[in-house]
């Protein structure tokens, strides 16, 4: 067997400045955003647009060029830390996932979450059949673009929604916690849909093929909830024994790559697999949370990032320069917001909830933040999406990201807070204090 020869010195040097360069500028960024109380995934993906082909690549090209930021071999390397990072910050989202919540909400979440997922899906099919002739279709063609595009407008980001409504103290409120139920369902359907429609655009869009790849899904999360769930309790728990956290984080890196490992094999998403380990390292009574905080922190504040600068890497803006793209731009931009806050309003209203408490839980659910641009990576990777349309998905997430904390500002302050908010408030004050102390 020959060995591969390992990379050449320049080739490393130029591969882990590249690197630095986007941690240090995502982070700047990222704490930019903040600072004018925006998401930090606005200045991360920024990043990328900032470096990539739509500013520098325009004025200082010699040093894209330099940086080999528009080379294949260079981007391949850098999408391979990208990735390595998307598939643990999904997990370390399906892991914070509260599932108890979940249950004594159902009813109310299950109307909202399927108000919001099902007319958005909706309308992006139909906007994908419309605005099909203006993009370059890919893999698939228009059915499974329109599909894609559609599965796109209806996903909601459970990581933006989190820090949102903990930046805005709203975690308390009975309209926030319904939020992130809600989010919380239509995050899990939108994985399972991008899986499906994934596997659609590589095997094609028949009866049998669709068919078969609906029951390897369902096989998968049946296999993960009977035989999964007690494997990762009793791994999880075997590594917690360590007085170090480093077995704990080790053991739930290694659940999460085999969920990734195993989705990928059957055909499907990676990041589907990634999540349903996610889900079962989250479960009650797996594992120390405690102990899994070193990953977070640096999925969170290092691999997130790279991934996000890395994806803005992508985005072209010169794209919008042309008529066609700017209009679908606009179209697409409007779809997303229209359909997913009526469609929460709707689910909100059938609940009896009032007109606000409806516009707020449309107002957050909107913003479609790192799972949109997850979504339109694999859009892009499978060939279903072109630069253009890539860029046109983005700038959704970037856009409903932006809008969600002034419109929940604007709503909640016109819902009344309920005595067991007040309490629930009181108690998490209290928890805040003593953890600190």
């Amino acid at each position: 067997m020959t060995v591969p020869a390992p990379l050449a010195p320049r080739q490393l040097l130029v591969f882990l400045l590249a690197l630095t360069v986007l941690l240090l500028v995502a982070r700047c960024l990222g704490w930019l955003a903040r600072q004018v109380r925006l998401p930090a995934l606005v200045g991360e993906l920024a990043t990328g647009v900032v470096l990539g082909p739509s500013l520098l690549g325009q004025v200082a090209p010699q040093v894209t060029g330099w940086l080999r930021l528009d080379h294949p071999e260079q981007v391949h390397l850098l999408d391979a830390v990208g990735q390595f990072g998307v598939l643990l910050l999904v997990g370390v989202t399906g892991a914070h996932l509260d599932i108890g919540l979940l249950r004594r909400q159902a009813a109310t979440a299950a109307r909202v979450s399927l108000g919001g997922l099902l007319v958005p899906l909706g309308l992006g099919i139909g906007l994908g059949i419309v605005i099909a002739p203006l993009v370059s279709l890919g893999a698939g063609g228009r059915p499974v673009f329109a599909l894609f595009l559609g599965v796109a407008m209806c996903v909601s980001a459970i990581p933006v929604i989190a820090k949102t409504l903990s930046d805005m103290r709203l975690l308390h409120r009975n309209t926030g916690q319904l939020i992130l139920v809600a989010g919380t369902l239509d995050d899990v359907i939108g994985w399972f849909l991008l899986s499906v429609v994934s596997a659609a655009a590589v095997n094609g869009l028949s009866t049998g093929k669709v068919s078969l790849s609906l029951l390897y899904l369902t096989g998968f999360v049946l296999l993960a909830a009977l035989v999964g769930r007690p494997l990762v309790r009793s791994a999880m728990r075997l590594a917690d024994r360590s007085d170090e956290p480093g077995a704990s984080v080790s053991m739930a890196v290694i659940v999460v790559l085999l969920g990734a490992v195993a989705t990928h094999a059957l055909g499907m998403e990676p990041v589907f697999g990634a999540f349903v380990a996610g889900l079962l390292i989250g479960a009650p009574g797996a594992a120390d949370q405690r102990k899994l905080a070193p990953l977070r922190t640096v999925v969170l504040s290092v691999l997130a990032p790279i991934f996000l600068a890395g994806a803005g890497l992508r985005m072209d803006l010169t794209a919008l320069a042309e008529p066609a793209i700017a209009l679908t731009a606009a179209l697409v931009l409007v779809v997303a917001v229209l359909g997913k806050f009526a469609g929460a309003y709707l689910g909100a209203r059938l609940s009896r909830l009032t007109p606000w408490e409806g516009l707020a839980i449309g107002a957050g659910m909107n913003a479609r933040g790192v799972v949109e641009v997850i979504v339109a990576l694999v859009g892009l990777r499978l060939g279903v999406l072109d630069t253009a349309m890539y860029t046109v998905i983005v700038l959704v997430a970037l856009a409903t990201s932006v809008m969600a904390p002034p419109l929940l500002r604007l709503a909640m302050a016109r819902v009344e807070q309920g005595d067991d908010e007040r309490l629930r408030q009181l108690e998490q004050e209290a928890w805040q204090g003593a953890h600190r102390g």
